[in-house]
């Protein structure tokens, strides 16, 4: 199978250049610098963006590999990767003074088959402190910026391209156009790939890794659990058993609804668990949000490693992450990415958990799930399913957590959604949740002074998590909710909605 090979040295934006890649059906994996090249049929190699001066001595290095494809293999350098190649190859790379961030005006120079289909001049997204100064022998200058930043380069003899900017963000004009161009016009792929393709790899992987063993699945009711859970089941059949842990966490009345209709859905096997005592008494007092989250992966973990124990010893455990949650852990390949926040499932696991992890959709996007759901005919109502934090309400419950403070958010979350869900608005939204503040507010109930909590709505647009923007949800609607929550929720003194893209912020609160 044709691939391209992607080199990460700790981008935000590397598993978004591994995603342009397979939209254009061509497979594409990402390698470590360290890594040697794996094997198959190689048709090109990208080199990702990174937060390092490739001058620096710490800096990521180009791969011990380059110099013997170089010449036979295309390698496109993006942003540091453009860096990288010049640098290795005697070029100047150095802080002049001049960084550009954000959209900035490219122009070409002259026509090449990389830029095959892009106008003279066009919009491109940077982000850069350094820039190339000097251009090593071979190479020509093919475009620059306004302020005369060299901005793309290439040695067509050799089969290399550096472009300073972020083809693969949608800021970027023509980025789609460009990572085409180098897929068919440079690598010569043939666009043979599919994610039919991928989920049909991972039961063949899965089913060689597991055998006979036993199998559990820590099942959410999310749809990244989900498929995970119906994935590995294509793969082992009755030899999982999915574990669904009622944490005191869980939306108002999940831990009854989710077993029945996801056992009827799904066909799986599940074991309902009632565990919110251990997870309560263990978070009492914990305010810190990167504490609640390493203490609830620890958590599940074991809870989980007694389930496997009493089932039969089970090897190995199933879990949903997906790339988002690996990113915001920083959990690249190289760990050079900036730490955002542990998911419980990537960075709050214990170093010590007794079970080796299953976890298949680790390099996929949110949508890439949902496709994978679809073709593994899972039914809609699953597969579109708003996400929900596998630490649940934790993270949504600023502060501490008590048992009054996740009663008034469970039923504030679920106003908030059955007003959207009866205007028809529920499935419009990517997310939609309530959080409760540590934040008491005064306020006139009945003529009298009241003193009450503030929740926060929270409404999100997103395709893959990595980034999302506010719910233009309408005014009558937030009043609705707002009216409703307060005399409902006799604790509750304040309502109010946040407007925060991500980035600034994160999707969740904590």
């Amino acid at each position: 199978m044709e691939k391209i090979i992607i080199v990460d040295y700790g981008s935000q934006y590397t598993r978004l250049i591994a995603r342009r890649v397979r939209e254009n059906h061509v497979f594409s994996e990402v390698v470590s610098p360290q890594s040697t090249l794996p094997p198959g049929e190689i048709k090109g190699i990208i080199l990702s963006g990174g937060p390092e001066s490739v001058y620096e001595e710490s800096a990521g290095k180009i791969p011990v590999w380059f110099d013997q494809i170089k010449g036979s293999i295309p390698v496109l350098g993006v942003c540091y990767g453009f860096q990288l190649i010049i640098h290795h190859l005697k070029g100047v790379v150095e802080h002049t003074g001049k960084s550009e961030y954000g959209r900035t005006n490219m122009h070409l120079n002259g026509k090449t088959t990389f830029f095959n289909g892009c106008p003279s001049s066009f919009i491109t997204w940077m982000s850069h402190g350094d820039s190339v100064t000097r251009l090593p022998h071979g190479f020509e200058k093919t475009a620059q910026t306004d302020s005369g930043i060299i901005s793309a380069a290439e040695n067509e003899q050799l089969s290399l391209y550096g472009i300073q900017f972020h083809p693969e963000v949608k800021h970027t004009e023509y980025g789609e156009t460009i990572i085409s161009n180098f897929l068919f016009e440079q690598c010569g792929c043939k666009a043979s790939w599919s994610l039919e393709d991928f989920a049909e790899q991972k039961i063949k992987e899965i089913r060689e890794y597991v055998g006979n063993k036993q199998v559990i699945s820590g099942f959410s009711g999310g749809v990244d659990s989900s498929v995970a859970s119906v994935l590995v089941h294509k793969a082992i059949g009755d030899n999982l058993t999915n574990i669904f842990v009622d944490h005191g966490l869980l939306r108002k009345d999940e831990e009854i609804e989710v077993p029945v209709v996801f056992k009827r859905a799904l066909g799986l096997k599940f074991r309902l668990v009632h565990a919110k005592d251990e997870f309560f008494n263990e978070l009492a007092g914990v305010i810190d949000p990167e504490q609640k989250r390493k203490i609830i992966g620890e958590k599940f973990i074991r809870v989980f490693e007694r389930e496997a124990s009493e089932i039969g010893n089970a090897d190995f455990l199933v879990q949903g992450t997906i790339y988002s949650d690996v990113i915001e852990s920083a959990g690249t390949k190289t760990g050079k990415t900036a730490k955002i926040k542990s998911h419980h499932n990537v960075g709050g696991l214990p170093e010590d958990m007794k079970m080796s992890l299953i976890e298949p959709l680790r390099d996929l996007f949110k949508d890439e799930v949902r496709k994978i759901g679809e073709i593994l005919g899972i039914p809609d109502h699953i597969v579109h399913r708003q996400p929900f934090p596998g630490p649940g309400l934790a993270v949504r419950c600023l502060g501490e957590i008590t048992d009054e403070k996740i009663n008034i958010l469970k039923e504030a979350d679920y106003i908030f959604r059955e007003v959207l869900r009866e205007a028809q608005w529920l499935e419009k939204a990517w997310q939609s949740f309530a959080v409760i503040l540590p934040v008491r507010s005064v306020g006139v109930v009945g003529d009298r002074r009241s003193y009450g909590y503030t929740v926060a709505l929270r409404s999100v647009d997103s395709v893959e998590a990595m980034t999302a923007d506010w719910s233009r949800i309408p005014h009558e609607l937030l009043d609705e909710a707002s009216r409703r929550i307060t005399n409902s929720v006799k604790e509750v003194g304040r309502v109010v909605y946040d407007i925060t893209s991500k980035p600034p912020g994160t999707i969740e609160w904590e």
